[in-house]
Parts: C-alpha cells; structure tokens; sequence
C-alpha cells in the first residue's frame, strides 16, 4: 500500500478526489492550529470545503476544552464552526459516563473541561486541576472519597505523584470504571517532547494494574458516535489528520478516504518506512494521500468552486 502525494495529481485526477466525498472530518491540533497559532490558509480550505457543498466536523482528542470552548477558539482563528460540529474527549466521556448510568462521583486527573462537560449532565466530579498534594512527602496525607463510581484520565497539566497514587487507589476497586480519554504520546511541538495524555494514562495503568476504556480516536466508541451522529456515508467521508495511529487508523477503520498533513506528528520519513514495511500494523497507518499542510488545498479547492459555478 502506498500514500499518493496530493501535488502529483493532475487536473483530472484531483477533480475525481474532491468528488468522491461529501463529508470532512478534521483533527484539530497540528492540522488546523499549533497551540494558539493557526496554520497556513487552514480557516480558509476549511470554510471552501462548506462553500463547495461538504459537511464539516472537526473531530479532537483534545480533552482540555469544552465543545462550547472548541467553537469560541474556531470563531477566534475563522473557522466556521457551531458547537454540534465539533466532537471532542471532554464532552464524549461524559456521554459515554451518561451511557453507563453511573450514580456516584467521578475521580478526574484531567482539565476542568471534562468536570464542565460532567456537570452539564448532572453529574459530580472531583479533582480536576491543580492539587494542594503534589510531591511523594504528601502521599500520606491523601484522604479518599466515598462513593467514586469512575476514574476518568484525561491531559492534565497539574499531573503529580499523588494524583496518581489517588487514581491508582480507587482503582483497587474493580467495580470503579477507569476511562481514558486518548492515548495520544505526545503533542506537536518543534522545540520540545511535550507528553501527552497517552503517558498519563499509561503510568496509571502500570501502578494500577488496570487497562482503561478509552473513548478517543481510534478507538471504536468515537467511531461509533460519528456514525450514529452524523450519519455519514463511510464510502464518502474524508478523514484528516496529522497522527497516523490516531488519526489516520480512524479513518482505516470506519472506511474513510484518509489524508495526512505534515504540519504535526507523523514525519514523511516515517510514512516512507510504513510504505516498505511488512507489518499489518504500520500498513493501517498508511494514508490514501498526504500533503504537506493543509493550505495546499487552498487553490485546488478554488479552482473545483469556480469549475461547479460554471
């Protein structure tokens, strides 16, 4: 299986690619923005994409916002967007929480996101955000609460040793849900390996002897709520990313078109390599084109415009 460059496509054949879907799902961070900075003609391919007739959804792990906050950050940066476009970890493990009917409270090492997205179902959470514990000489002091139905574990900036001790202990009790919200190893970044919430979840996992349900991308519970949702047509869904074993294996998995964009994670060297390689897992991650950013798109989506106004 082999990735076809999107600028080695000629007139036709890139006609024939706009055409063949009617629905776009995009992951966010590294696709459309870096942190608080938009990449190049990002808001413009994405709103074209509208122009021309596409649905648009934007699809994140990201956890540490809200959908409502997700809408507000694309009307900042132009992107159009309403708040039934986006889906994203915070809200959809309060959903997935809702689907288990749980009645007590739930445990959060995470951002004060999902505490919001819980309460908006009546739901009661507890420590998200910073924490007066935070270093190995205060895990004696750490008291428990009664009646923890869940531990929920998304990206948290205020991560520490008792907050891990914390999940951890609940965890001894099998009957308590330990959810996860991605596995995602790291964030784009070109100074820097930044860990992401993945590392979190993994260290937990290890001192707690559990495997967390995880409801991000690619995992089948974000499938599935994009196919009752949205109510797509797989054969004509289009899935960008810039994360081949999230992002990319999504769309493999529901049979989306797949497209990667280099402006995040995965490196042209690594998708050269997967494209050699003889293992069934590497061969997922493969997308059915790539580009350098998403900006490329900018002038072939306006030409394929003024082709349909014609």
């Amino acid at each position: 299986m082999s990735a076809t460059y999107l600028k080695s496509l000629n007139n036709e054949k890139l006609r024939e690619f706009l055409d063949s879907f009617d629905t776009v799902l995009t992951d966010c961070d590294g696709v459309l923005w870096i942190h608080l900075t938009k990449l190049h003609n990002a808001s413009e391919v994405m709103n074209t994409f509208r122009d021309v007739g596409k649905r648009v959804f934007y699809v994140t792990n990201n956890s540490t916002k809200t959908r409502k906050e997700f809408a507000a950050k694309c009307d900042n940066m132009n992107f159009i967007a309403q708040e039934e476009d986006i889906l994203c970890t915070a809200q959809l493990v309060a959903r997935y929480v809702k689907d288990l009917e749980l009645k007590g409270k739930i445990y959060v090492v995470g951002s004060e996101a999902i505490g919001k997205e819980l309460k908006s179902i009546g739901i009661e959470s507890f420590g998200w955000g910073s924490d007066s514990l935070n270093c190995l000489s205060d895990i004696l002091n750490i008291k428990t609460e009664p009646n923890v139905d869940a531990v929920i574990v998304g990206f948290d900036e205020h991560i520490s040793y008792p907050k891990m001790a914390k999940a951890a202990t609940y965890l001894r009790n099998e009957k308590i849900h330990f959810i996860g919200t991605n596995t995602d190893e790291n964030f784009p970044s070109e100074t820097i390996v930044c860990p992401g919430t993945g590392a979190i979840i993994k260290a937990i996992e290890t001192c707690s002897g559990r495997k967390a349900t995880v409801i991000g991308k690619p995992e089948t519970y974000m499938s599935s709520v994009i196919k009752k949702d949205y109510k797509i047509n797989p054969e004509r869904t289009l899935m960008i990313g810039d994360r081949a074993n999230t992002d990319i294996l999504l769309g493999t998995r529901c049979g989306f078109k797949t497209l990667l964009v280099l402006t995040g994670v995965t490196s042209i060297e690594e998708l050269e390599k997967w494209q050699k390689s003889d293992s069934k897992e590497e061969k997922t991650w493969i997308p059915d084109y790539y580009t350098d950013q998403l900006g490329d798109l900018l002038s072939m989506l306006e030409k394929y415009k003024t082709e349909k106004s014609d």
